[in-house]
């Protein structure tokens, strides 16, 4: 984003009254719900929702707080555990960053996830981002949340770009120069900002006239100019070494807890060498285990 965050204005009203009446009816924003759902359910919540559909993530998350409701509890269980209970979520190294994390909020922190920002960024597998949702969503505090959702949100309604640059620093500054002045009204916007961009002004088709901001938007006044898209391109999953990563894990999770011998896994994979770059990198990862000939999930 180019401009002085400082130059930044929007009329926040119209976004709050569109979220606090259409927001979606979500497990972390669910009063029932949320009645014992706290810093950690939080903190679990958003590990999970990195790169992944909200609909993916609820029945895991209601699951896994199920079985560990507290960061004492998970931290408790096993590395094999937590690998087979995130299934198939993928990016499963956060199944273990958030074990590790769970490990060092019980040591460090009597079990209670901290409120602070430093600290929150401190514990593993947590960077800005999800420091600052804890803090926000789970405490109450006045700090700028910024995700994909956000940076499109703020790229087009205030800058009058397609889509915003690549991520950086400046997009913290951004967001917090136009957080309103309320510290309940911000804990808000920080949410509204991300609801719009996921659910309205998307990617690709944005819904500009069910948008509550479409009368202030830069980008829709300015005629919806195609300003480019630099935002980089995932990989294809098919045939990729992630499918073959993903496919091995699996076999792992189904398999006993001693494991399976090297020389039985993935034996019709068409890529050998792809199959054996998964398998190290997976032991690389923590994800797995090797003891002579047999791959195991981690101890």
């Amino acid at each position: 984003m180019h401009s002085s965050p400082r130059s930044l204005s929007m009329d926040a009203q119209p976004l709050l009254a569109w979220y606090r009446r259409s927001a979606r009816d979500l497990p972390w924003r669910s009063a029932a719900f949320r009645e014992d759902f706290g810093a950690w359910g939080t903190l679990v919540s958003e590990f999970m929702l990195q790169q992944t559909p909200v609909t993916r993530v609820i029945p895991h998350l209601e699951a896994w707080l199920a079985r560990w409701p507290t960061p004492r509890a998970l931290a408790g269980a096993s590395p094999a555990e937590v690998v087979r209970q995130w299934a198939n979520l993928g990016y499963p190294r956060r199944a273990l960053w958030l074990h590790r994390a769970a490990i060092e909020i019980t040591e460090r922190h009597g079990g209670v996830v901290p409120r602070d920002i430093d600290a929150l960024l401190a514990l593993s597998g947590i960077g800005d981002y999800t420091a600052r949702a804890v803090s926000v969503f789970a405490y109450g505090d006045r700090h700028p949340v910024v995700d994909t959702n956000t940076r499109r949100v703020i790229a087009r309604a205030v800058l009058g770009q397609a889509h915003p640059g690549p991520p950086s620093r400046r997009d913290l500054g951004a967001m917090d120069a136009l957080l309103p002045a309320a510290d309940d009204d911000a804990a808000v916007f920080n949410a509204a900002a991300m609801e719009l961009g996921a659910t309205v002004c998307v990617a690709r088709n944005p819904r500009c006239e069910q948008c509550p901001l479409l009368a202030s938007c830069a980008w829709v006044a300015a005629g919806r100019p195609d300003t480019g898209d630099t935002r980089r391109r995932q990989a294809t999953f098919e045939g990729s070494d992630r499918q073959a990563r993903g496919t091995v894990l699996r076999a792992l999770r189904n398999a006993a807890p001693e494991g399976v011998p090297l020389a039985a896994l993935l034996i019709d994979w068409p890529d050998a060498r792809q199959r054996d770059r998964a398998i190290d990198s997976l032991i690389a990862d923590g994800l797995a285990e090797a003891d002579g000939e047999i791959l195991s999930l981690p101890r």
